[in-house]
């Protein structure tokens, strides 16, 4: 008993790991056969991330930092106020600005005054003008009657050369007269100019007022869109010039991952397309995305030296095409992803 107690042992312990091994290959088996299905009906990739939009804050105004309501990382919504710069210099310029536009009016109104004085002096002129008219041809009408009454031996020489003196008087009178007339329609034009010249003037004063009003409307900066701050790149205190970035807002409003598949991959994908995404940082959740857009360049395209394969000397790379992945139903994931983060795309064939 004891004999074929312990055969029965032995028999025991070399059938457990055949067990093992063929329970191990079994499973592996039936992986392996997953995978190379999964493999078959899908195509997938890692080289993907959920991408946001970022929207810079920039200085539109040179100047020292007064006051600094931000910080990195914090939610802003549009419309807020984050950081004023100083803008002492600025009112202070404008007030010399308003003054100046001041004199500008004070400047068109002395013209117009000219304008209606030489206007009145033109009219005044030409009043004079017709008055000589009537003289000269008064005149002339003398003379005519005395030269035949002379002829007749009806009035003396002297007579006669009155007239004529007369005539010629208010000829000459006549003429200085209409060059008096033509002066004054010159300086009424050059009046007129000048006014126009001062409105000139102030209209290009009254718009420097306004570009320094809205140059003191920068001195506030407000965000632009709703969503969280990036790192915050100014202090208080400090000089910045116009242009400089002071923030970067992440709007949380947009979120969609960009897909770099193999371009022998991309015959099977197409719009519409819905697809699996597996965010690395939260492995457990099942994301869907629909695909939106397939790029019309290869990323490399895209690149500051793109490659060029013209050379005659070159290694082949299989290149990859960015796609635009919408997120379905990407408010429910908005306090996961984060742009940048590294996900896996992958899309039933």
């Amino acid at each position: 008993m004891d004999t074929e107690s312990k055969k029965e042992r032995k028999s025991g312990k070399k059938i457990l790991p055949r067990i093992i091994i063929t329970t191990v290959v079994v499973i592996g088996l039936i992986y392996l056969a997953k995978e190379v299905w999964y493999a078959i009906h899908h195509e997938e990739t890692d080289n993907a991330q959920v991408e946001m939009r970022l929207v810079p804050i920039l200085s539109r105004v040179s100047g020292y930092v007064d006051k600094i309501y931000a910080d990195d990382y914090m939610t802003v919504t549009k419309g807020q106020l984050l950081m004023v710069v100083d803008s002492t210099e600025l009112e202070l310029q404008l007030q010399e600005m308003q003054a100046d536009f001041s004199q500008s009016l004070s400047d068109i109104e002395n013209a117009k005054a000219s304008l209606t004085n030489a206007d009145a002096s033109l009219s005044s002129a030409r009043s004079n003008l017709e008055v000589l008219r009537i003289r000269q041809s008064k005149a002339a009408n003398d003379l005519n009657r005395d030269k035949k009454l002379f002829e007749g031996n009806a009035i003396t020489k002297r007579q006669v050369d009155d007239s004529q003196s007369a005539f010629d008087v208010t000829t000459k009178q006549l003429e200085t007269s209409q060059m008096d007339v033509k002066v004054a329609e010159t300086r009424l034009e050059v009046l007129r100019s000048l006014v126009g010249k001062a409105e000139a003037q102030a209209d290009i004063k009254k718009a420097r007022i306004d570009q320094q009003k809205l140059k003191l409307s920068y001195c506030r900066i407000y965000a632009i869109a709703d969503g969280k701050l990036g790192k915050r790149n100014v202090d208080q205190g400090q000089f910045i010039q116009s242009g400089t970035p002071l923030f970067t807002i992440v709007n949380t409003e947009s979120r969609w991952v960009v897909a770099n598949f193999k371009e022998n991959q991309v015959k099977n994908l197409h719009q519409g397309q819905v697809v699996s995404i597996k965010i690395d940082g939260y492995p457990s959740l099942d994301v869907q995305g629909k695909v939106v857009s397939l790029s019309d360049a290869t990323g490399a395209r895209f690149s500051l030296l793109p490659p060029d394969n013209a050379t005659g000397n070159f290694v082949k790379v299989t290149q990859r095409i960015p796609i635009r992945i919408e997120i379905i139903d990407a408010g429910k994931y908005k306090d996961v992803l984060r742009a940048g983060m590294s996900v896996i795309v992958s899309a039933a064939i």
